[in-house]
Order: C-alpha cells, then sequence, then structure tokens
C-alpha cells in the first residue's frame, strides 16, 4: 500500500462557514462521509480557525496569499496567518510530521458563478485530478495564472491540489445546499483518488478551461471608494460570454461603463465580496479545450497507484 495522505482543508478564510460546519460534525461522525473504501489517508483541518472564531476572513492578511516562499522563510513573528502558513506547512507538507500528497481547499463565493474548480498554473498533477472531477461532476475549472498581483495560494504548497468553490452565499451564512455541494464534490474526489489508485480511473478525452486572462477593478474616486457598480445586466451572469459594447459598470447618474474589448471573453468571480479589498470587480477569462495528456495521466498514477 502507497503512503499517499489526502489533505481537505475547510476555513482558510474565516468566515466561510459552511465547509467548517461540515468539517466539525464529520469529525464527530466519520460516517457523513464515508473514507472507509480509501485505502489510504484522510486528514481533514480548519485552516484559519482564529478568524472563525472572529467572524472575520482573517486577522492580519490573508490566509490564502500566505503561502509565498518569501512569507514562509520570513522571520516575521507577530502575523498570525503567516504563521498558521509555516504551521500548516510544517504539519501537513510533504516533508513535514503528516506528509500529504494532495491537498483540497474548500471555499464558498458570494458571486453567481456556482460551483467550479480553480488551479493555479498548469502542474500535471492538479490537470489530470481535476479532469477526473469534471468528468464526473461537471464542474467549470478555472485555471489561474499569469497574475503577479495575486500568489501565495495554499494549494501550491502542495504537489497536487485544487481550489474547491462552492456557491453563491452570503459570508457567515449556513446554507443546506452549500454543504451538501461541498459533501457531493468531496465524496467525488475521494472516489476518484480511489479508483486512480486501483488504476480504474476512467479519465476524459479533453477538459474544458476556462484560462484567466486579467482582472479588472470597478471604477473609483479620488477616495479610492467604487464609483460605479456592477451593471444590472452583468450581475450573476459568470461564465457567460460578452462582446465589445456590452455593459460592465453603471454610475449613480445612470452611465453605462461597458466593456471595450476583444471577443469570446468570459467573466468570472463577478462582484465577490471579497476581492473588493483586492482591487477586482471580475475577472475575465478565455474557453479553451484541452487534450488529457498521458504525461498528467502517468504523473497522477505514479504519485497515487500501487
Amino acid at each position: 500500500m502507497s503512503e499517499i495522505q489526502v489533505l481537505f482543508v475547510a476555513g482558510t478564510h474565516g468566515n466561510e462557514v459552511n465547509a467548517s460546519w461540515l468539517f466539525d460534525h464529520w469529525i464527530e461522525n466519520p460516517e457523513i462521509i464515508d473514507t472507509s473504501r480509501c485505502d489510504f489517508s484522510v486528514l481533514k483541518v480548519i485552516g484559519n480557525n482564529a478568524a472563525r472564531k472572529a467572524g472575520k476572513r482573517y486577522l492580519d492578511r490573508d490566509l490564502n496569499r500566505c503561502f509565498t516562499q518569501e512569507l514562509l522563510n520570513s522571520e516575521i513573528e507577530n502575523e498570525y496567518e503567516i504563521n498558521r502558513a509555516k504551521d500548516l506547512v510544517d504539519i501537513y507538507g510533504v516533508n513535514g510530521s503528516q506528509p500529504c500528497q494532495i491537498v483540497v481547499d474548500c471555499h464558498s463565493t458570494t458571486s453567481g458563478m456556482g460551483s467550479c474548480l480553480v488551479v493555479y498554473g498548469r502542474r500535471p498533477l492538479d490537470l489530470a485530478l481535476a479532469s477526473l472531477m469534471q468528468n464526473s461532476l461537471g464542474l467549470p475549472i478555472y485555471l489561474h495564472e499569469s497574475d503577479c498581483s495575486q500568489t501565495g495560494f495554499l494549494v501550491e504548497s502542495w504537489p497536487c491540489g485544487f481550489v474547491l468553490e462552492i456557491g453563491p452565499v452570503p459570508q457567515g451564512l449556513l446554507h443546506s445546499e452549500i454543504i451538501n455541494q461541498t459533501k457531493l464534490a468531496l465524496e467525488t474526489c475521494l472516489e476518484q483518488i480511489r479508483r486512480v489508485k486501483e488504476g480504474k480511473a476512467v479519465f476524459p478525452e479533453r477538459i474544458f478551461i476556462h484560462r484567466h486572462l486579467r482582472s479588472i477593478d470597478y471604477p473609483r474616486d479620488l477616495n479610492g471608494l467604487p464609483s460605479a457598480v456592477i451593471h444590472p445586466e452583468r450581475q450573476n451572469k459568470d461564465w457567460e460570454l460578452i462582446k465589445s459594447g456590452d455593459p460592465l459598470f453603471l454610475t449613480p447618474t445612470g452611465e453605462i461603463i461597458s466593456f471595450m474589448g476583444c471577443e469570446n471573453v468570459i467573466p468570472v468571480f463577478i462582484n465577490e465580496v471579497s476581492y473588493v479589498e483586492k482591487n477586482i470587480a471580475m475577472s475575465f477569462t478565455i474557453k479553451e479545450s484541452w487534450q488529457v495528456l498521458e504525461d498528467w495521466k502517468d504523473c497522477l498514477f505514479f504519485m497515487i497507484g500501487d
């Protein structure tokens, strides 16, 4: 039997409460997500319990931006999230006391994009596992890359991993459907890993990727506050194609600010409340169909398989 261990993280942001609530009850009642058929270890942890108790997204800084090598190697001691990132890597990283090879970071979103997977860069292991998830559940895959302003994501500190985004749901609100969708995605992930380990995984020929192009900010006034809101024709229209001239923002005086750019652009994370502080009103993507490469499969079989 291989020594593979899978890490599930909830509550990386303290005000995203649904996955954390599920984990609390899963720990008390292991049958909630049955792992008895898994020939590997499944670990679960609350990422930012201090922020969760405080009812905040974070205390000092966004934990999901603290996993850069610069911060992990820093001597900063007075910021909770940096220390927490170091602890998670020291415990669950590949060289940690309880080393894990795969991580799934469970989040929720306030935007109307529903549920999806987020992968960072083009690591073959991530793309292979994500292809199995998409093939099973039909979840969109958002490939985040080429954005120097947004780095240090938790999953990048493990050999394989992705973010699970479930929504839409307001921050701090427990919602049965969000919990059920999170549970289903985690069960599916465990089942796909088990099939890979047994040599029974069925990969699709192709996956559909929404590749990140760039993010745009809200129009802002001289005080740095948003001077326009998302246009009602754009709100909750994540994953829908926009073309030049389509409305993006609406000012208090009724002026429409339109999209002026290339064709085939698809916005995601439209009006995500937690991204306002990051100066992101939405992110633009382009949808692409990629062949599932044999190298991806081989990498995943090599890491997981008996």
